[in-house]
């Protein structure tokens, strides 16, 4: 089966000066959820930007055995089906086994393929049969080169709705850093590129516990550099972690942004993709510059 670009793939690579997915990491509870998405919302119409309501039903890939991974896919999509009707947005969120991607395909329209599984072929393929917009994001151990080979297995199994995100890369063990150059090697992948702000402020395995074992950390006084740094580089979408009481997060907490600094870190972001001109190809004119030559 092949599909069609579908309106929202258009709507995002058409964005100006791009769009934004973004919410709580994972879902806690539906009131949560609603508070979370009603009051996002409220700052991108107000902005004019196209947003697209984030969060994930199960976290499978926690450091710690005993970490709260979320309520479960069937109880999840339920969840944020709920939302999707009740305030008129597009939904993403992310699957980890293909055999999920049925279910999900029927709720998101943006499904998302986790870094660390982004050369899954069978998970690509399944999600890519639905028909949803698939976000790939680069792993942190990848080169941007490979998401071209990842994005050609979406389309391949005949679904052009395809974007790439950069994640940031391993930087020794418990770091990552971020290389601009990757927002410009990724458009090689011939679809929308993504920078997820958030994800790429942790510090993976970084953060040892009481009584033996590690968990993640983060670096969320960062967050509005490396936001800056890609915004003006060029994109096309931005991905970011939201929550009204970060430090009370089960997930993530160091790296998802307050919502009380939702507004203004948006705003500004806005406004520095308005002047930026890193999404136009750069022409040089090598030609000698002689005496006569003018600047």
């Amino acid at each position: 089966m092949s599909f069609q670009e579908s309106k929202l793939y258009k709507e995002c690579k058409n964005a100006d000066p791009f769009f934004l997915m973004a919410g709580p990491n994972v879902i806690q509870s539906e009131e949560h959820i609603f508070k979370m998405c009603r009051q996002i919302k409220s700052v991108t119409d107000s902005l004019d930007i196209k947003f697209i309501f984030k969060s994930s039903f199960d976290k499978a890939n926690r450091t710690n055995i005993n970490s709260f991974r979320g309520p479960g896919m069937m109880e999840g999509l339920k969840v944020l089906e709920k939302v999707k009707t009740t305030f008129d947005v597009p939904i993403v969120t992310d699957v980890h086994e293909p055999y999920q991607c049925e279910a999900v395909g029927k709720v998101a329209d943006i499904m998302q393929i986790p870094a660390f599984l982004c050369r899954q072929t069978d998970l690509l393929v399944a999600a890519a049969k639905t028909g949803c917009i698939i976000n790939i994001k680069k792993g942190q151990f990848c080169a941007a080169s490979v998401m071209r080979n990842s994005a050609e297995k979406v389309r391949a199994s005949g679904n052009p709705n395809v974007m790439v995100c950069e994640r940031g890369t391993m930087f020794g063990y418990s770091d990552l850093i971020v290389d601009p150059r990757n927002l410009v090697w990724m458009r090689d992948a011939g679809c929308p590129v993504v920078a997820d702000i958030t994800h790429s402020l942790q510090q993976p395995a970084g953060k040892s516990l009481d009584g033996g074992g590690v968990a993640s950390g983060g670096l969320r006084d960062l967050i509005p550099t490396i936001a800056r740094t890609c915004v003006a580089t060029g994109l096309d979408g931005i991905f970011m972690e939201v929550h009204d009481d970060p430090n009370s997060s089960p997930v993530d907490g160091p790296t998802q942004w307050p919502l009380r600094n939702f507004r203004e870190l948006l705003e500004e972001l806005k406004e520095i993709g308005k002047v930026s001109k890193g999404k136009s190809p750069c022409h040089f004119d090598l030609t000698p510059a002689g005496d006569d030559f003018m600047p």
